[in-house]
């Protein structure tokens, strides 16, 4: 499994989190439900990650046809970052 990078942006109440795909230049927008405001944008591709009282949404950023395996890739590095070990990732609202 590849690594990504992880930018984190403390403005703000809550702090926001993006993954970096230094090599396709993708990046997933993550928030933490229901403590964010998660609108979610025309176009971008979403998945969304439960594990146990933790309910995570992850976006696209600039969205240009990626493989969602590529992307599906990123979301598990991120929960194996966090510790999350029990995630399951879901396509629509859990």
């Amino acid at each position: 499994m590849l690594n990504y990078l992880i930018s984190i942006s403390k403005n703000g109440p809550l702090k926001k989190e993006i993954i970096h795909d230094p090599e396709s230049k993708l990046k997933i927008k993550v928030f933490d439900l229901p403590e964010s405001k998660f609108i979610p944008k025309k176009g971008e591709v979403r998945y969304f990650v439960t594990a146990g009282n933790e309910t995570l949404a992850f976006e696209t950023d600039g969205y240009q046809k990626h493989r969602n395996l590529l992307i599906l890739q990123m979301i598990s590095w991120y929960c194996i970052y966090l510790g999350l070990i029990e995630a399951q990732i879901h396509s629509t609202w859990p």
